[in-house]
C-alpha cells in the first residue's frame, strides 16, 4: 500500500472535521433563538419595553448617539432618588395643596404653575414605570431612541403640519385648569369651547388609543403599563398592548387593504427578510397615534430576535405631509415573565361624563357671573 498517496485524503478529512469544530459555536447561538416548525423565528411571548433612554435626544448631547457608562448609571439613579422621594410616607396632617394645585409625581415644584389648579398630585409612584435603565444596544447605551436624523430629534414639520396644529389648537386649545370656563368668560354664552363635543377630546382621553403611541406603529415606550405580548402564527402576527387594550393584527404575505379603508392603528401587514419580520402601515384615520402624524403615515418596523430574551425593534416614519425627511429610531424589547392584565380605561369610561359634566357647571358659573354679557372678567 502507497501510504503517502493515502495521507492526503486523510489530511483533507482532518481538515473538514476541524471546519466543522469552528463552526459549532455559531450554529449553537443560531439555535438559541426560538423558532417555528417552519424554521422562522419565533417572537411570541411577554415583553418590557419601559426605558429612561427618551424618543427625542436632549439638546446637550448634540449628535452624540451614546451615553458613557458614567452618563447611563447617573440617569438611573437619578430615576432611583426621584422614586424614593415620591414614595415617601406622606403626612397625615399635611395643609391642602395651594391655588396652583400640587406637583404631581414626576414633575418637579418649580413646574406646578403651569399644571393647573385643583391638581392634588399622585400619592405615591406605584403606577409609574418609566423603566430602571437606558436603552443598551450592543454594549452601548443610547442617547435617544431616535437615530435618524443626526441630532436624534424629529424633523422640523411642514407647513401643512403646521397648519394642521393651528386648527386643532383652536377646536380643542390646551391650557391650564383655572378651574373656570374661560372660552365663556372671552368669547360669551355662544362661543365655542373645548368641551362642547366628546368627539373633541384627545383619543386618549376617550380610551380609544393609549397615549404616546404606545399601540404604535411606531410602538413607544410610555410612562407605565408599557408591556407588549407577541402571538405568532404561520398567517399572522398578533401584538397585544398593555395600554389601551389594543391588539395589533399584522397579515403576514399579504396586500394592503384599498386606501379608502381606514383604520384606528392603520393597516399592518408584513414579510420575512431572512430572520427579521418586516411590518409595513398605512391607511391611517386623520389622527393616528403618533403626535402630529397625518393620515398619510407610513411606518416601516423591523422585529429581530437577538437571542431568547432579547427583541430589537426598529422602525422608520415616512409622512410627507407631516414631517420634511423620514425618521428613524430603535431599542431593544426584553422578555418579561409578567403577565398582560386587562387595561380597563378609567373604569368604563365614566370620568368622560364628569368631564363634560364639570364643563357645564363652570359654563353656568360664568354666566351667573355675567359673563359675555358685559359683566364678566
Amino acid at each position: 500500500m502507497n501510504h503517502a498517496a493515502s495521507a492526503v485524503p486523510t489530511r483533507s478529512l482532518l481538515t473538514l472535521c476541524l471546519a466543522a469544530l469552528i463552526a459549532l459555536p455559531a450554529v449553537a447561538a443560531e439555535d438559541d433563538i426560538p423558532r417555528m416548525a417552519d424554521g422562522k423565528p419565533d417572537l411570541s411571548g411577554f415583553y418590557n419595553i419601559a426605558t429612561l433612554t427618551p424618543l427625542q435626544r436632549p439638546a446637550r448631547y448634540g449628535d452624540n448617539l451614546f451615553l458613557t457608562a458614567e452618563e447611563a448609571k447617573a440617569i438611573e439613579e437619578e430615576e432611583q432618588a426621584l422614586l424614593a422621594k415620591a414614595n415617601e410616607k406622606s403626612d397625615p396632617n399635611r395643609a391642602a395643596p395651594s391655588d396652583t394645585g400640587a406637583a404631581p409625581v414626576g414633575f418637579d415644584d418649580s413646574q406646578r404653575e403651569n399644571l393647573g389648579a385643583g391638581n392634588v398630585g399622585g400619592y405615591n409612584a406605584f403606577w409609574i414605570d418609566r423603566g430602571s435603565s437606558a436603552v443598551s444596544i450592543d454594549g452601548a447605551y443610547r442617547t435617544s431612541i431616535i437615530s435618524e436624523p443626526a441630532n436624534g430629534r424629529m424633523p422640523p414639520i411642514t407647513d401643512a403640519a403646521r397648519e394642521r396644529r393651528a386648527a386643532r389648537r383652536a377646536l380643542t386649545p390646551f391650557r391650564a385648569n383655572k378651574g373656570v370656563a374661560w372660552w365663556i368668560q372671552e368669547g360669551g354664552a355662544e362661543a365655542p369651547g373645548p368641551y362642547d363635543d366628546i368627539e373633541q377630546r384627545p383619543h386618549a382621553e376617550r380610551c380609544i388609543m393609549g397615549f404616546g403611541s404606545t399601540q404604535g406603529p411606531p410602538m413607544l415606550p410610555a410612562l407605565y403599563n408599557n408591556h407588549k405580548r407577541i402571538v405568532q402564527t404561520d398567517t399572522h402576527v398578533m401584538i397585544l398592548v398593555e395600554m389601551n387594550h389594543d391588539a395589533r393584527v399584522v397579515r403576514l404575505n399579504s396586500e394592503h387593504d384599498a386606501s379608502s379603508v381606514r383604520k384606528w392603528l392603520g393597516d399592518s401587514i408584513g414579510w420575512w427578510e431572512g430572520d427579521t419580520l418586516v411590518v409595513s402601515t398605512k391607511n391611517f384615520g386623520d389622527r393616528p397615534g403618533l403626535g402630529s402624524a397625518s393620515r398619510d403615515l407610513h411606518v416601516t418596523e423591523r422585529f429581530t430576535r437577538l437571542d431568547a430574551d432579547t427583541l430589537h425593534y426598529e422602525f422608520t416614519v415616512d409622512d410627507p405631509s407631516t414631517w420634511t425627511q423620514p425618521w428613524k429610531g430603535d431599542y431593544t424589547w426584553p422578555a418579561t415573565t409578567d403577565k398582560v392584565y386587562e387595561y380597563a380605561c378609567h373604569e368604563g369610561n365614566y370620568a368622560m361624563g364628569n368631564i363634560m359634566r364639570g364643563a357645564r357647571l363652570l359654563e353656568a358659573e360664568a354666566l351667573a357671573a355675567g359673563a359675555g354679557t358685559g359683566g364678566g372678567e
